[in-house]
């Protein structure tokens, strides 16, 4: 029986990720999303900030028609709006946009404004991290585009890891790339890329709390500048 025909409840996924992980540490970016397309079928999609679309260029060769799930904040650049327009347009993907239970002016009106800047940890979570929490309940697995190399956080990170705050599988198959392969892949195949990271935006995330990096400066260096903050919680 496959995972496909068994009900989510009875399956440890925890162990079918470890043993994956072990397996395809060595692997290829296609081997690996190719593996998890086959493992979970039309229970897996992939999550995107929109910054460029190499995953879903990847991800979209091998199953047309997947989930791509975009968190809209309220707070993104014009330009990040855009992409995921061009994305929807030129790429055969379902593009989902996901929003936080309350608008920008609702959050404004409960918490105070700019909370953003005030507690940024708490308006990572209520704007990013649980509506993708609830959007992602349906699936089994999803595919990240997180690379080792971005921070130090994720330096051990697995191709395939068990998300244990939501009980599913999450498959992070260009781990290993560098920015070079990045860069290489993006030009080789035409792949839209937001317009920001050309004006110095190497990282971007929401207007608010996203500034240019200087040449020679870490590329995530622009994201919650002066706060000590690398991470917005999706990841964690």
């Amino acid at each position: 029986m496959t995972l496909l025909e068994t009900d989510r409840q009875s399956l440890d996924l925890e162990d079918v990720a470890a043993s994956a992980a072990a397996a395809l540490e060595g692997a290829s970016t296609l081997e690996i999303i190719r593996w998890a397309v086959a493992t979970f079928g039309d229970r897996i999609c992939l999550t995107s900030s929109m910054s460029d679309a190499a995953l879903i260029h990847l991800v979209s060769k091998v199953k047309p028609g997947i989930d791509v799930l975009f968190v809209d904040t309220g707070y993104h650049f014009a330009e990040t709006i855009g992409t995921r327009d061009a994305v929807e347009a030129v790429y055969p993907v379902n593009v989902i946009n996901v929003t936080p239970s309350r608008t920008v002016a609702e959050q404004e009106a409960a918490l105070g404004p700019r909370l953003y800047g005030r507690n940024p940890d708490l308006c990572c979570h209520l704007r990013k991290v649980e509506p993708l929490t609830k959007a992602l309940e349906g699936y089994m697995a999803w595919f990240s585009g997180i690379r080792r190399e971005e921070t130090a956080s994720r330096r051990d990170r697995k191709v395939v890891e068990w998300d244990g705050r939501r009980g599913m599988v999450k498959v992070n198959p260009i781990l290993h790339w560098s920015q070079e392969d990045m860069d290489n892949y993006i030009a080789d195949n035409g792949v839209l890329v937001n317009p920001l990271h050309y004006d110095g935006y190497p990282s971007i995330g929401c207007e608010p709390c996203t500034r240019p990096v200087a040449p020679g400066e870490d590329p995530r260096s622009g994201r919650w500048a002066g706060t000590g903050k690398t991470e917005c919680g999706i990841h964690l």
